[in-house]
């Protein structure tokens, strides 16, 4: 099995040279993805292979118990992944993909100070020099796309132009030094990519945007099959449906109940509101939210949320310019086998300075107190950083290197209702409807992207679903219900959320007096981010695996 694992980990790095990056294995540094269709072919025959080869060991039947885990694991990988490269075709209908990765690429490269920044811009040359190709494999790949999806890839690349020529080229100035010709390698790589994307920009305006008229819906069949290879929940549709439902009815009533308890006058969106009107400045944003860490971590050692493997804290610090875009606030972590770069940051992306007065209010206050809190718990403690934290510990090379979005983001979702519910913000009502708030927008995104892709909702109504159940603004509605579009399964917070909940009330039973919740919650973690359905076979081996 440990052959198997090697050879299939060594095929996707040299499939996804970023992916190698940013997981810690810096022999795929000066490489960049190749997307041709000659590529792609390859890719299938190696999947095709892989799975050959791990159906066999399978089937041999003489794994241990952790082999066993990870080879169910990793033929639920490869099953997806030939799901999206032969059935869906993302590669021929999505430029998304395309558009991203010149940006991240690099990023990858400059975020984090794995080697001498010298070495790391030559790398960076290395991957600009392979920007131009990406980008016609793009226009000789996609075909058709839905309009949502070249709407974002032309915002991507514009973006990306102005990422290359701003905070890349000021970044390797600096990297530079002195060294005059690495500086004129790098101007020269960079500008050829620069050129790229602008002809990419207008290509996608221009070429493909009049003829993006595919159909984003991936249909019943083949979301069941994503979510049962990639979160490995094979529950039918409808029951799926109907849970989600009932859980979205259930906060949506007490999200109303607590604000008319908190202040019968107001409408819940009037109470959010009279809520941000208590937010920090551009200047306190930093250190407030710096001071929302220490307060959960005495909360969580105070009440044996769960042991905290580190005194070591993440770097809580300004979003790069870079990076805003990825969020208002966010955990950016080192890969498991990072051996020098280790640092962890806790980003906040703070107002532009040329922004007018009204958008730089709006923006800080999303950042009101009860909400910071809530987003905290969820980036860092105990959400994102402490499964960061036990990363090294995670018993395998597969479980070290594979994630699912219903336990990672599920556990993250699940910190903060099971946070509040253990009393955390002292009995504050503003705490609590924060994270309702926070659990009606997953609940949207549940619903929403089931509706999208299998029951032929238009992005509109998705949009107007997330106005009306999640409480959001017209835009923001849209791009999360437009996210649904090219993310069908971004259910997986709350449904990761809610396997949790039913794992620890059965291991709660089963346990019986010896049941503590600090002794879950570590056990849990310490799995790694793993399919639900395999954490409950290593926590409860004789149980009968239903998640939901």
């Amino acid at each position: 099995m440990a052959s198997f694992v090697d050879d299939y980990f060594t095929a996707l790095f040299e499939w996804s040279p970023s992916y190698a990056t940013a997981a810690g294995f810096h022999e795929y540094d000066s490489k960049i993805e190749d997307y041709s269709a000659q590529a792609h072919g390859k890719r299938i025959q190696i999947l095709t292979a892989l799975q050959v080869r791990i159906e066999e060991l399978r089937r041999q039947g003489n794994l241990t118990t952790d082999d066993a885990i990870d080879a169910e694991i990793l033929d639920g990988q490869i099953r997806n992944e030939l799901l999206e490269l032969e059935t869906l075709q993302t590669w021929k209908r999505n430029p998304m993909q395309y558009a991203g990765l010149p940006g991240s690429a690099v990023d990858v490269l400059i975020k984090r100070g794995f080697a001498p920044a010298g070495e790391r811009l030559r790398l960076v040359v290395s991957r600009l020099k392979g920007v131009p190709a990406l980008l016609d494999a793009m226009r000789a790949n996609v075909q058709n796309p839905p309009r949502e999806l070249t709407d974002l890839s032309i915002a991507i690349s514009n973006g990306s132009i102005g990422f290359f020529n701003e905070t890349v080229a000021i970044w390797a100035k600096e990297a530079a030094g002195r060294d005059t010709t690495l500086l004129g390698e790098f101007q020269a790589a960079n500008a050829a990519a620069v050129r790229s994307l602008e002809e990419a920009a207008k290509w996608l305006e221009t070429t493909l945007l009049p003829n993006s008229k595919g159909v984003y819906a991936i249909g019943a069949e083949n979301f069941s099959k994503k979510l049962l290879y990639e979160e490995m929940v094979d529950t039918p549709l409808d029951r799926l449906l109907a849970i989600g439902e009932a859980n979205l009815e259930k906060d949506y009533r007490a999200f109303v109940e607590a604000a008319r308890a908190m202040d019968p006058s107001k409408t819940p969106a009037e109470l959010m509101k009279s809520i941000s009107d208590d937010h920090p400045t551009a200047q306190s944003l930093i250190p407030d939210a710096r001071q929302t860490v220490e307060s959960i971590v005495q909360f969580i050692r105070d009440r044996k949320i769960v042991t905290i493997p580190s005194e070591v804290r993440p770097n809580i610090v300004e979003a790069p310019p870079y990076l805003r875009s990825y969020g208002f606030a966010f955990m950016d972590t080192p890969g498991a086998y990072e051996t020098r770069a280790t640092e962890a940051f806790y980003y906040v992306s703070p107002p532009e300075n040329d922004w007018p007065a009204r958008q730089k209010e709006e923006h800080l206050r999303l950042f009101n107190p009860p909400v910071m809190k809530v987003i905290t718990v969820h980036e860092a403690y105990p959400g994102h950083y402490i499964q960061f934290l036990y990363a090294k510990q995670f018993p395998t090379k597969t479980r070290k290197l594979i994630g699912v979005g219903s336990n990672s983001e599920g556990w993250a979702h699940y910190a903060e209702q099971m946070m509040v519910e253990e009393g955390f913000g002292d009995g504050d009502p503003r705490i609590r409807f924060a994270q309702l708030n926070e659990a009606l927008l997953r609940d949207a995104r549940y619903i929403v992207g089931i509706k999208l892709h299998t029951e032929g909702w238009t992005v509109e109504q998705g949009a107007k679903f997330f106005e009306e159940k999640a409480f959001q603004e017209p835009a923001n509605a849209y791009s999360e219900a437009r996210r649904g579009a090219y993310n069908p399964t971004y259910l997986y917070y709350t449904l990761g959320k809610l396997q949790i909940y039913k794992l620890r009330a059965d291991y709660q039973k089963t346990k019986g007096a010896a049941y503590s919740l600090q002794a879950f919650h570590d056990e849990f973690v310490r799995q790694g981010s793993i399919p639900i359905r395999m954490v409950r076979r290593l926590l409860l081996p004789d149980d009968d695996g239903q998640t939901l």
